[in-house]
């Protein structure tokens, strides 16, 4: 069975699609992003202005980077399970990988510390002008649920019960950082009741037969 398909599910549905080639909003140019994300193609050359793309061939390229940072990960040796591999597939083809590796996640991973682990996921929901990006929140919820699926351990998404209300809007750190400290003088019945009336997660998209086809293709 291929191994990283929930890692491919999350990149697909919060990556988007984009058949032409797009810049980089902070630099009007390079690095230029293509299909599902990619910026780099299987050969290592970068995507270039102007350049189109199939659903078909993006989603290769997407598989190609996925099975990339799945090995990369499991080449670490941190004794993760499948589901923990493919979240933190998703999250550093998020975040990049040199980002990833030399963050303090390593270290949580490293400690087995997997409550640290999904807490300091969870802050990586800014754009580069330090506003939050409501897509992002909901990424970083699902990549914490794939990345606690196959543990024992219950876990609560507690810190941004608040801010998933807001995901809609954007906030600057400081405003991010006072609605936190507010839920924390709010009493665990009156948020748990929040967090029913206010639960919309996103759903993530599926995969049609013909992306299922590309997927397995040539896995051994």
């Amino acid at each position: 069975m291929y191994p990283y398909t929930e890692a491919l599910l999350i990149i697909k549905t919060f990556e988007g699609f984009s058949e032409k080639a797009y810049p980089d909003p902070d630099t009007g140019g390079d690095p230029y992003t293509i299909g599902y994300g990619t910026q780099f193609y299987p050969d290592g050359s970068p995507v270039k202005k102007g350049q189109y793309v199939t659903p078909t061939k993006a989603l290769e390229f997407l598989k190609h980077e996925v099975e990339v940072i799945g090995t990369q990960i499991e080449e670490l040796n941190l004794g993760l399970d499948q589901s923990q591999v493919c979240a933190l597939a998703s999250f550093a083809h998020s975040v990049g990988w040199d980002t990833f590796l030399y963050s303090n996640i390593i270290d949580t991973l490293d400690d087995e510390d997997y409550s640290e682990t999904i807490q300091d996921m969870s802050c990586w929901i800014f754009d580069n002008d330090h506003k939050v990006v409501g897509g992002l929140i909901d990424r970083r919820r699902h990549e914490v649920r794939l990345f606690m699926k196959e543990q024992d351990e219950v876990t609560v998404f507690s810190k941004d019960i608040l801010l998933k209300a807001f995901r809609e809007y954007t906030a600057s750190k400081g405003q991010v950082d006072a609605i936190r400290e507010l839920q924390e003088h709010i009493s665990p019945y009156a948020l748990s009741n929040f967090a029913n009336d206010y639960e919309r997660d996103s759903e993530l998209l599926d995969f049609s037969p013909a992306e299922l086809q590309t997927i397995y293709q040539h896995w051994k």
